[in-house]
C-alpha cells in the first residue's frame, strides 16, 4: 500500500496544485488526500508519511527486582545442591549435637463402606490400624533407604498414631521422631506417616478404590541451629 501510495503521490499533488512536497503537506490538504486515496483503494491509509510521528521505538522489558536481603542476612537456599547444581549430601559434621523432634501427619480417605470395615475390623487382610502402625515406625526408622540423600539417623523414639474420624470417614495419622544428633528428623516424621498410610491403603484396597492420601505436611520441629517451628 506505502508502495503504491508513494508512486501516485506526485501525480495527485500535481493535480491539486500543491507545492512543498518535500518539506511536508498542510493538514488540509492531507485530509483531502486521505479522500482522495479511499475513493480509489476502497479506504484510507492507516498511516501516511505526512506529518505522521516518527514509529516508536519498542520498550525493552522491564528486568525482574531481584530479592535483596538485610546486611548480615542469609539468603535461604537449597543445601543438596553444590555450586555447580549437582545434588549432594549435607555435611553435617561440623554441626552440634541437640535433640532434634519432628511431628507430621496426613489423611486418608476412605469412603463411608471401607471405613465401617475399618471402624467394625472387618477388612479381609486383618486389623488395619495396628498393621499401618508398625508399618509406620517401620518407614521412619528406613528413612535414609527411601530418600537418597537423607542421613542414617539413629532414632531414640518413633510414635505413630491412627485415629478414625467419622465426619469425613478418614483415619487420621500422626506420627514423631525423636533423636540426638547433628541433623533434624522432619523426614522421618513424614515418611512415617506416608508409609502408614499407603498400608492402610494396602489394605482396604479390595473394599474400594476411591481411597486416597492428603495432606502429607510438617506440623512441628524442634531443635538445632534453626530452632521450633509450628504450622499455624
Amino acid at each position: 500500500m506505502m508502495s503504491i501510495f508513494r508512486c501516485i503521490l506526485p501525480t495527485i499533488a500535481k493535480g491539486r496544485g500543491w507545492r512543498g512536497f518535500a518539506t511536508g503537506f498542510p493538514s488540509d490538504a492531507i485530509a483531502e488526500l486521505n479522500k482522495e486515496m479511499e475513493s480509489i483503494f476502497g479506504e484510507s491509509p492507516s498511516s501516511s508519511p505526512l506529518g505522521s510521528s516518527p514509529p516508536q521505538q519498542p520498550v525493552p522489558p522491564q528486568q525482574p527486582v531481584q530479592p535483596t536481603s538485610a546486611p548480615g542476612e542469609a539468603q535461604p537456599g537449597l543445601t543438596h545442591v553444590d555450586s555447580s547444581g549437582q545434588a549432594k549430601m549435607v555435611d553435617v559434621s561440623p554441626k552440634q549435637d541437640s535433640e532434634r523432634v519432628a511431628i507430621a501427619s496426613c489423611r486418608v480417605l476412605l469412603g463411608q463402606k471401607a471405613f465401617n470395615l475399618v471402624a467394625s475390623n472387618q477388612i479381609a487382610k486383618g486389623d488395619v490400624l495396628t498393621v499401618a502402625k508398625i508399618a509406620g515406625i517401620t518407614g521412619a526408622k528406613q528413612t535414609s533407604h527411601l530418600i537418597p540423600l537423607c542421613h542414617n539417623i539413629n532414632l531414640s523414639h518413633v510414635r505413630v498414631d491412627l485415629t478414625l474420624n467419622e465426619e469425613d470417614s478418614s483415619v487420621v495419622i500422626e506420627g514423631e521422631a525423636t533423636t540426638i544428633g547433628k541433623t533434624g528428623v522432619e523426614m522421618e516424621a513424614m515418611t512415617a506417616v506416608a508409609i502408614a498410610g499407603l498400608t492402610v491403603y494396602d489394605m482396604c484396597k479390595a473394599a474400594s478404590k476411591d481411597i486416597s492420601i492428603t495432606d502429607i505436611c510438617l506440623q512441628h520441629k524442634s531443635g538445632g541451629k534453626s530452632g521450633s517451628w509450628s504450622r499455624n
